[in-house]
């Protein structure tokens, strides 16, 4: 018969205490698109077209659209967050919320816009690229 774990108080304390604290980051992140959603969501694009992983016939309609996915996140109540990202919670280990929210906006919606002509490589290329300029405006 296997033993049975019972994590013991201090366990408890030290593993809520890790848990509440990401959940405090993750909202600070959310709340601090706010301060600088115009020029995230320019870079974001810019990133994507200029990486050649998105192919477009006008970057300001999708830098548009971008922009609206980041107003969407910021007043979205954290299931409807937690359902976007639940598909793509596989490509790294440690994401960043808003990263792997415009991920999934990229590659799930955006891709039906009429100003999209085709969207290249994998979901983790994708991520890569939105999160380094997620973690220039958003640490």
């Amino acid at each position: 018969m296997g033993k049975i774990f019972r994590p013991s108080n201090r366990e408890a304390i030290i593993i809520s205490k890790i848990e509440s604290s990401k959940e405090y980051a993750r909202k600070q992140a959310i709340h601090k698109i706010r301060d600088c959603i115009d020029l995230l969501s320019n870079a974001i694009v810019t990133k994507l077209v200029e990486s050649e992983l998105i192919e477009t016939t006008n970057k300001n309609a999708i830098e548009e659209q971008t922009m609206k996915c980041l107003e969407k996140m910021m007043h979205a109540e954290s299931f409807d967050i937690e359902y976007q990202v639940a598909p793509f919670k596989h490509v790294v280990q440690q994401a960043h919320i808003v990263s792997l929210y415009v991920t999934a906006f990229v590659i799930e919606q955006l891709i039906k816009h009429k100003d999209v002509i085709d969207i290249f490589g994998s979901d983790i290329d994708i991520y890569r690229c939105i999160n380094t300029q997620v973690i220039k405006y958003l640490p």
